[in-house]
């Protein structure tokens, strides 16, 4: 069926190419746009993943629209159609430094869970009270990703990669004051980590973080 928008170019084969569904990202989109896009994938009898959707265009949807989308306020994403049979390999820990790191990690696992692979959360672990990452070393230690999400300073996923053997993704975030820079001392201090092989994505980019995890699961057989 062809696209209902004709701004609207959806690729269908990136799953084959790369394994990878594309994902519509949804909040710089027109009202019209979101709509045609779901309807479309209704039509077509497909899933959907959709990211950066905030509350006022879920709710611009129609309501037999809105009503097919588990949709998540606190992520910003919606999911159409059903969830795979979630698979625990490779073994991803989702690690925060604060609560309010919660709407990236949140987007993190849910794209995860759209894509069939599960993980462990462990929030509100920061430096500032290291006592609280070290009683979870053990577990750390045990899995094959670890991402880790921060603000501020951002030395959380220095301080985590000094401590476990898998993949380190650091996803800095926009939670700070003043120098903070919307997160852009977080992104600085990742990328400058003196810990070796610590992978940084975006500011917030939570759907990255996954897609870089859900890409190390497809080779090493995970995915």
């Amino acid at each position: 069926m062809p696209d209902s928008d004709p701004h609207v170019t959806f690729d269908r084969s990136r799953q084959t190419r790369i394994g990878l569904e594309e994902a519509v990202l949804a909040e710089p989109k027109t009202d019209a746009q979101i709509a045609a896009i779901v309807a479309d994938a209704i039509a077509e009898g497909r899933r959907l993943l959709l990211t950066r959707l905030i509350e006022a265009q879920h709710a611009a949807l129609a309501r037999d629209l809105r009503e097919r989308l588990d949709y998540c306020p606190l992520s910003r994403t919606a999911i159409l159609g059903p969830l795979p049979r979630q698979n625990n390999q490779p073994a991803v820990a989702l690690v925060s430094a604060g609560t309010s790191d919660a709407a990236v990690a949140t987007e993190t696992e849910r794209v995860l869970s759209y894509s069939g692979l599960g993980a462990t959360r462990i929030t509100d672990v920061g430096v500032a009270g290291l006592w609280r990452l070290l009683r979870h070393e053990e577990t750390l230690r045990r899995m094959q990703v670890v991402i880790v999400f921060a603000g501020m300073d951002a030395a959380l996923p220095s301080v985590v990669a000094g401590l476990v053997p898998g993949l380190v993704i650091a996803v800095p975030t926009s939670v700070g004051y003043g120098v903070a820079a919307g997160g852009r001392a977080a992104l600085d201090a990742a990328l400058a980590s003196c810990a070796p092989g610590v992978l940084v994505t975006n500011i917030d980019n939570g759907y990255g973080a996954a897609c870089a995890a859900l890409r190390f699961a497809r080779v090493t057989g995970g995915g």
